[in-house]
């Protein structure tokens, strides 16, 4: 992205303020995140609202870090019908049977022990890294698990609000 304003950072800065919410709730489930980012337009440049960004989700609570996450589908079964979700997780989409049913029982465990999905940035990763993170990651404290979701849900952040600002 450019340090420029794009066509799609000015549409999204001059939307309604519901429109905007909505838009901003597709790319985080955190009422208090989105809030953040709304008081913050206009933006000037995307890197300005990426920024902003970061910072609304280094200040999310705990609370506002499980609604965030319950936005999230586990990885391996994305939404029905959410085209993001099913972008997001193309890595598991040629995954084998028993990848699948690894990952299954890989998220139910790791959610069993840290009371929420498995987060990770999916773009890009295969099915085998995808798996290979939960793996290593559900060795992790919960205050450990905690900044890994921050870092992931804040990559996801930037890779949503990239695609929405650069639509036309």
């Amino acid at each position: 992205m450019t340090s420029s304003s794009t066509p799609g950072l000015a549409r999204f800065n001059t939307l309604a303020d519901h429109e905007a919410a909505a838009a901003l709730h597709e790319v985080c489930a955190s009422a208090a995140w989105g809030r953040k980012i709304l008081s913050g337009r206009p933006y000037t440049t995307a890197e300005a609202l990426l920024s902003a960004s970061d910072t609304a989700t280094a200040a999310l609570d705990a609370a506002d870090l499980a609604e965030a996450m319950a936005g999230h589908p586990p990885i391996g079964r994305p939404k029905p019908g959410d085209p993001t979700s099913s972008r997001e997780q193309r890595g598991m989409a040629g995954a084998t049977e028993e990848l699948r049913a690894e990952m299954l029982e890989l998220n139910l465990a790791y959610q069993e022990r840290f009371g929420h999905v498995f987060l990770i940035c999916a773009t890009g990763a295969t099915g085998e890294q995808m798996r290979d993170a939960l793996k290593a990651r559900s060795g992790n404290s919960p205050e450990q698990e905690r900044g890994h979701v921050r870092t992931e849900l804040g990559k996801i952040n930037r890779i949503r609000l990239n695609r929405l600002v650069e639509e036309e």
